[in-house]
């Protein structure tokens, strides 16, 4: 006898609870939603509970969702009551501590939190905190920005979204979150390996970031102007050589595969180089911070990196000190 999709969910702790209803959470709950799940959202803003549940949740661009939205919570303390099977983490990386210091007050063995982050090792401090075998992750391929609440332009999708887990033995439960998302319209695999996976997008990711926030430039036109491809140039060898020493050796041809992802996407404005725009604080301690920490395990230097990270996190620091320079 066949089980019903819906049987598979039930039988499983069906409640999937999505943290962080920006630009990719609202996509993430979307594709939930349409793939008729149990979803609850938890969206702290003032006056976004209300909005989701009136408006609901539309995507435009790469991709196309217009979904209602029936659970929202303002805390995640709220959501110990639910017991969510899967808890998807979409906020900026330097929340993650405290949204899984509050997430200690939710947790249940049994629970799989899965970090759908910008940025390298986001999984091991979930699994340092809750354990391996409760630690997923993913590498998302699809670019996205919020024009207002649950309301999201995708510039780009280049399918699919891999989905693994930290425990191998979490495959059969990674593998119903990536057929869930794929059924609602968010092609993802499931894949053995899931660092390697978010090497090959990281590396792009973390050495295009920093250029772009602190030139202002596109990735495309960051690539193409002749002084900002020298610097990323260097940052691509310093990190495959950081990926190498951490045990993925990503292979000669993957520089080659890197540019041709990047020009499908380059006219897409890196999201931090929005965050110095807007002046808020950006990811840099998980993307270009991290290459540096690693190579620094790993005895390596990267100059290269070492630069942009501290001229990021300097911009940062203006924005927190007042015209006489003090905090």
């Amino acid at each position: 006898m066949t089980v019903s999709w819906e049987r598979i969910w039930e039988m499983n702790n069906s409640a999937v609870a999505v943290i962080g209803i920006g630009a990719t959470g609202a996509v993430l709950a979307a594709a939930l939603i349409r793939a008729e799940l149990e979803v609850v959202l938890v969206a702290p803003r003032p006056g976004v509970e209300e909005v989701l549940k009136r408006d609901g949740i539309r995507v435009s661009g790469g991709l196309s969702y217009d979904v209602p939205v029936d659970r929202v919570v303002k805390r995640i303390g709220d959501l110990k009551a639910l017991k969510p099977g899967f808890v998807l983490l979409a906020t900026k990386t330097f929340h993650l501590l405290e949204v899984l210091d509050e997430l200690e007050g939710v947790f249940e063995p049994g629970m799989k939190i899965v970090s759908t982050h910008n940025g390298l090792g986001t999984e091991d401090v979930i699994a340092e905190r809750f354990g391996a075998a409760s630690a997923l992750r993913m590498s998302l391929n699809f670019g996205a920005a919020r024009k207002s609440p649950g309301v999201v332009d995708v510039a780009f999708f280049n399918p699919p979204n891999h989905l693994g887990a930290v425990d191998s033995g979490n495959r059969e439960m990674g593998e119903r979150l990536a057929l869930a998302l794929t059924r609602g319209g968010l092609e993802t695999s499931y894949v053995e390996d899931i660092k390697l996976f978010v090497w090959k997008k990281m590396i792009m990711k973390c050495t295009m970031a920093s250029i772009c926030a602190i030139t202002g430039k596109t990735i495309q036109d960051a690539l193409r102007f002749p002084p900002t491809r020298q610097i990323a140039d260097a940052c691509f060898r310093e990190a495959l050589e950081v990926a190498k020493a951490k045990g993925y050796d990503l292979g000669d041809d993957y520089l080659v595969q890197a540019l041709a992802y990047l020009e499908k996407v380059g006219v897409h404005r890196d999201s931090m180089c929005r965050d110095i725009s807007d002046r808020t604080r950006t990811e840099i301690d998980f993307l270009g911070g991290k290459v540096v920490e690693y190579g620094r395990e790993k005895g390596l230097e990267t100059p290269y990196y070492s630069t942009l990270t501290s001229l990021v996190k300097a911009l940062e620091d203006n924005f927190r000190l007042g015209n006489d320079g003090k905090a």
